[in-house]
């Protein structure tokens, strides 16, 4: 009877109180809008709507109406890019990586609590394969690299194998990766950055990468080639010019000698 009692007084405690849901995960891609579901179907009269990302209170629908934007420090950040429909439901426009974090809707007279982790992932770079001219290898060498990325996985493939691959956490960093291949290889390789929603590939041409090293041109790639040459008219250019300065100092050199 006591332990009925009690378990009577537990259950009734509870009904009091907001129960929290499990939290939900939600991912977009940068610039692209999100709608973070409010759970309800329809806002009742006299019944107020309220959503925090962290502890800040950024929107509010109060007697199915009227909506309140907070103009707080956490919510200048969404100016002009939140919307709220008739459901409580609340979207995101134009979202942006500092947008990640908790979401929390609230009802005051529902005894529920939605909470939303949003991810907004930065758009992903094409991968750029470059020959390695400083590698001292008989085979081919190449490096997959991307610059000033986070939350991504960088791989070699062959065909559909992977070959190798490394990842970055949540610091912008750049990474590469290398990766030797035969002159006379025939197979098809690919370089792909990922994150958990989306991905980009830049596929190898070994026929324009890996030729012979006879041709410089074609060896380390033709940018390259043009900044070694330039760089050696600029070479020459100076020691002419240093040259024909010598050649006249000591034409004036004698001139004066003859003088006197």
């Amino acid at each position: 009877m006591f332990d009925t009692f009690i378990f009577f007084l537990f259950s009734w405690s509870l009904t009091g109180v907001f129960v929290a849901d499990a939290v939900k995960s939600e991912s977009v891609t940068e610039g692209e809008s999100v709608s973070l579901n409010s759970s309800l179907t329809q806002i009742q009269t006299h019944e107020e709507i309220e959503w925090r990302f962290g502890d800040f209170l950024i929107a509010k629908v109060k007697n199915n109406k009227e909506s309140v934007f907070y103009n707080t420090t956490a919510a200048v950040r969404f100016r002009d890019r939140l919307k709220l429909d008739q459901t409580g439901s609340l979207t995101i426009i134009n979202s942006r990586t500092t947008d990640s974090g908790l979401y929390t809707v609230s009802s005051s007279r529902r005894d529920t609590i939605n909470t939303i982790n949003l991810t907004v992932y930065a758009r992903l770079p094409v991968p750029v394969i470059s020959r390695d001219c400083s590698s001292s290898s008989s085979s081919c060498s190449l490096v997959c690299s991307a610059v000033n990325v986070s939350h991504v996985t960088l791989s070699w493939f062959r065909g559909n194998s992977s070959l190798s691959s490394i990842s970055a956490s949540n610091l912008s960093i750049s990474l590469s990766l290398p990766l030797e291949v035969e002159y006379q290889d025939k197979n098809t390789y690919s370089c792909v950055l990922n994150n958990p929603i989306s991905h980009q590939t830049r596929h190898l041409n070994i026929t324009q990468l890996c030729q012979t090293c006879a041709d410089s041109i074609h060896c380390c790639g033709f940018t390259e080639a043009v900044i070694r040459l330039a760089l050696s008219a600029l070479v020459g250019v100076a020691t002419v010019v240093v040259l024909v300065y010598d050649i006249r100092s000591r034409s004036l050199q004698q001139k004066k000698s003859v003088q006197k």
